[in-house]
């Protein structure tokens, strides 16, 4: 398996940030080719600190790194991607793995 995990910082709008992300950039991003799941944080994103900059946290799932490529530069990829300057108003951070069993 292979993961991406998109962190968005905390929004200049915490409540219009979630309307749009539930209601127009989910459906975006599950038409991803090759996506196997789609898992977003409830809640506050803590630290064990205590409190963190993150707003909301994705994890989605692929067979592997070359899924995810093929995902990223697909027409679906692109417009999802793009959507990000939509609504992202904090910032995002997107990272990629393989990930398995420890």
């Amino acid at each position: 398996m292979a993961k991406v995990v998109v962190m968005y910082k905390t929004p200049k709008d915490p409540a219009a940030f979630d309307a749009y992300y539930s209601s127009t950039h989910i459906p975006k991003a599950k038409k991803f080719p090759g996506l196997r799941g789609y898992e977003i944080s409830r809640g506050a994103v803590a630290t064990p600190a205590g409190a963190s900059d993150v707003h909301l946290v994705a994890m989605l799932s692929f067979d592997n790194m070359a899924a995810i490529q093929t995902a990223l530069t697909s027409p679906e990829g692109q417009t999802a991607v793009a959507d990000l300057s939509n609504f992202a108003s904090g910032g995002v951070e997107i990272l990629m793995f393989e990930s398995g069993d420890a």
